[in-house]
């Protein structure tokens, strides 16, 4: 059941966030047909699976890795994010990492960054932490270097 995903959080349709999943929930995915699936999560993360991508093909899935450093997260990394997620808009993507902490920061920017309001994107994040400092700073630096901010609430 998808709901036995660590920190597992619909946001839409198409779009779903959680932590880490294992071998067999990775199935559950392909079964509830999702499409892609991206990594957020080093290779060394908490739980990472040492083959992730072979399992997540071998149900018919696309994997995408985006290994985000827990102290480091970068605005380059946000914008691979971005053109994922631009490139599979019709497609249902599940976002992980290892708690869904990243991917909660990443979902929450691009929900901001594509006209949803301030107080609906901060709703789910907060479903699953309060940014720390490093990522606070990440948020901000992000929405700063938007050609079009998104205005607040």
């Amino acid at each position: 059941m998808l709901n036995d995903i660590c920190n597992y959080l619909p946001i839409s349709n198409h779009l779903a966030t959680a932590g880490q999943p294992t071998e067999a929930q990775f199935r559950e995915i392909a079964q509830a047909r999702f499409d892609i699936v991206v990594n957020l999560a080093l290779p060394t993360s908490d739980n990472a699976l040492p083959d992730e991508r072979a399992g997540v093909e071998s149900g018919g899935m696309t994997y995408y890795p985006i290994p985000v450093e827990w102290e480091a997260p970068t605005p380059e990394d946000f914008a691979q994010f971005q053109a994922v997620l631009a490139n599979h808009d019709a497609d249902r993507v599940l976002v992980h990492c290892a708690k869904n902490m990243r991917v909660s920061a990443f979902v929450y920017l691009h929900r901001r960054l594509n006209g949803v309001s301030e107080t609906e994107a901060a709703a789910a994040m907060a479903q699953i932490w309060q940014p720390n400092a490093t990522w606070q700073r990440f948020i901000d630096e992000v929405l700063a270097r938007s050609p079009h901010p998104p205005a607040y609430p």
